[in-house]
């Protein structure tokens, strides 16, 4: 995994991509436990770095975040180019949804840290999310095209309800079920 900043990755002096990848993990953990917004010099410190050494590879809390979310990113991409071949766009939707809302859920405060993000154009967390907006507005058409939703649903709307519900359904500690669940309230309305 190569750095997350604006430059263009270039590559890492072996101590560096050390450090770079304990970061990595430590954040992971730290996040994992106390949420995302956990200080970042305790991440530096656990990391056995110090927090310029943090800030060179993570120059923003949003740098580090995306760069956590790189795994759940990525078998979301893998899921979405399944879906978008799949020959039921209401159920490919549906799927698409709740893995979404799971992905939301990975991290304590991660829907509030996206929603600000998405406030922010050239947040790295903002454009983390890309593809998942992306997905969301192709398989919206397509179910839309299906007639598997209402004419008048908007992509960002649904990807604003889907974080709303994976906002409650994390302070309430839901069960896989229990999102699964409210999901499926929440979206009956787009019918």
């Amino acid at each position: 995994m190569g750095t997350v900043n604006a430059a263009a990755p270039r590559p890492m002096r072996s101590d560096a991509q050390r450090n770079y990848d304990r970061i990595l993990e430590v954040a992971s953990a730290a996040f994992a436990e106390k949420g995302v917004l956990t200080s970042l010099d305790d991440i530096a410190c656990r990391a056995g770095v110090g927090p310029g050494t943090l800030y060179r590879h993570f120059p923003s809390r949003d740098c580090l975040i995306a760069a956590a979310l790189g795994e759940s990113l990525g078998r979301l991409d893998a899921l979405a180019g399944r879906l978008k071949a799949s020959d039921d766009p209401g159920a490919a939707l549906d799927e698409w949804l709740l893995a979404v809302a799971n992905h939301l859920r990975t991290y304590d405060n991660l829907p509030e840290s996206i929603a600000e993000a998405f406030r922010t154009e050239d947040s790295p967390l903002r454009a983390s999310c890309r593809p998942l907006t992306e997905t969301t507005s192709l398989l919206v058409r397509r179910a839309k095209e299906a007639g598997a939703i209402r004419a008048d649903v908007e992509p960002l709307d649904i990807f604003a309800l889907v974080s709303s519900v994976a906002w409650a359904s994390q302070r309430r500690g839901d069960s896989d079920a229990g999102l699964r669940r409210m999901l499926a309230l929440a979206t009956t309305g787009i019918r």
